[in-house]
């Protein structure tokens, strides 16, 4: 169970200011324009998960907003959505979930699907550990996108560390019934120049778009574990998989000699239910 001395602790917004602007109105400007800026055009299915990057939003902001976009002008109907990707700031043994209440934006708090992690928690590679999330910016930068699709949702915070992609398809399996939204938040390569951060990012959207998990690596995607694990369990739900963009800093706001690869794609089910989550 999670902790009741916790109950009622919030995870302050750390990228506001950094990632993206911490001024409420500038950040819901900025936010308006990304989306009314994107090139969006109606898919065939109802959309199940989005795979988008987590920079700065001068740099990915403009890839991202094809993802949130796409979700906003289809019906969507969901109550809860569960947000995954990698760990930067320090180690975690398996998937890290938080004890907190909320989850801190400008925009206001992003409540946690409190029962959904109790759920997950006996999971032996799921640890309910805190200190992960505090200052990690791969999952908080989705948030604001999302304050701007629903309004208020329920998220389920999910932090990849030393885990398999089995282990994120089962914890996806779990979570991921008819009212659930996945969002896989992740870059492509880093720091490649940008004619071979081209090669390179083509190559990966090709194997996430063929759903060959295995093709994937650590250097193709920060999160390689959480993209392989979506793949993993898209697969066995017959689901599928669109690219919206895929560039790179060299193309939105910075020079050519070192970019960081962005990408965004939607998958989609047709009318069908999903499979049943496997134990």
């Amino acid at each position: 169970m999670i902790a009741t001395d916790r109950e009622q602790a919030v995870r302050r917004a750390a990228a506001a200011g950094l990632f993206y602007p911490a001024d409420p109105e500038e950040l819901r400007t900025a936010i308006e324009r990304l989306l009314a800026n994107s090139s969006f055009k109606p898919g065939v299915g109802r959309i199940r998960a989005l795979i988008a990057p987590h920079a700065g939003y001068v740099y990915s902001g403009p890839v991202a907003a094809e993802a949130f976009a796409a979700l906003r002008a289809e019906k969507h109907g969901f109550t809860r959505v569960v947000v995954i990707g990698p760990a930067h700031r320090m180690p975690v043994r398996g998937i890290a979930v938080p004890s907190v209440r909320a989850f801190a934006t400008p925009l206001g708090n992003v409540p946690v699907d409190i029962a959904a992690i109790e759920e997950i928690a006996v999971m032996p590679f799921v640890v309910v550990q805190d200190e992960p999330h505090a200052d990690e910016h791969a999952l908080e930068v989705e948030l604001p996108f999302l304050q701007a699709v629903f309004g208020s949702i329920a998220i389920v915070p999910l932090l990849v560390g030393s885990a398999t992609p089995q282990d994120v398809a089962r914890v996806l399996s779990r979570l991921w019934d008819d009212d659930a939204l996945v969002v896989v938040s992740s870059d492509l390569s880093h720091y490649l120049r940008y004619d071979d951060a081209r090669r390179r990012d083509s190559a990966t959207a090709g194997a996430i778009e063929r759903l060959d998990e295995a093709a994937i690596g650590f250097d193709d995607a920060c999160g390689a574990l959480p993209i392989r694990g979506l793949l993993i369990e898209a697969k066995h739900r017959g689901l599928s998989i669109e690219r919206l963009d895929l560039r790179n800093s060299g193309d939105t706001a910075g020079d050519r000699n070192r970019v960081v690869g962005y990408g965004a794609w939607v998958m989609r089910s047709g009318s069908f239910p999903f499979a049943p989550a496997r134990a």
